[in-house]
C-alpha cells in the first residue's frame, strides 16, 4: 500500500492540498512505514495540475489531506486514490492513526471562490 500526504517544510500536514510544496509518498508494509519518498509539488491548484497521474503512476491507493476542494477530490478518485480529508499533525502520526483505523473522511472539502487571481481557498474544517 502506498500513501501520499500534501506536506510542509516543517513536516506537517497542509492545511490545503493545493498550495503544498511537495508530497511525501509512504510505502506501508506489515502494517508499518517502510520507505518514503517525496515529490514535488506544481504550484496552483491541485484539480488542475497532473498530481493524480504522478501519484497514480507511483502506486499511491490513499492521499490523507488537510483541507482539499472537491475537484481535487473528483481528480484523485478517477484514477483510483481514495482521499481522507480533515487530517492535521505530524505525517507519521497520521498514518499510524489511518493504520490504526482512528481517522476517518471528515466529509469536508474546500470552498473555491472567485478573485482576482482566479482562485481563493477557503477551507471550511
Amino acid at each position: 500500500m502506498k500513501i501520499a500526504i500534501p506536506v510542509t517544510q516543517d513536516n506537517q500536514i497542509e492545511d490545503h492540498f493545493g498550495h503544498c510544496e511537495f508530497y511525501n509518498v509512504y510505502t506501508i508494509l506489515d502494517n508499518r512505514i517502510f520507505d518514503v519518498q517525496t515529490i514535488a509539488s506544481e504550484q496552483g491548484c491541485g484539480c488542475k495540475s497532473n498530481i493524480a497521474s504522478v501519484l497514480k503512476e507511483q502506486g499511491v491507493t490513499t492521499m490523507l489531506a488537510g483541507g482539499i476542494g472537491g475537484g481535487a477530490v473528483a481528480v484523485l478518485n478517477h484514477v483510483g486514490i481514495d482521499v481522507v480529508r480533515g487530517c492535521t499533525g505530524t505525517p507519521e502520526a497520521v498514518i499510524d492513526q489511518y493504520l490504526g483505523g482512528a481517522i476517518k473522511d471528515s466529509g469536508e472539502s474546500c470552498q473555491h471562490h472567485e478573485n482576482h487571481h482566479g482562485h481563493d481557498h477557503v477551507c471550511n474544517h
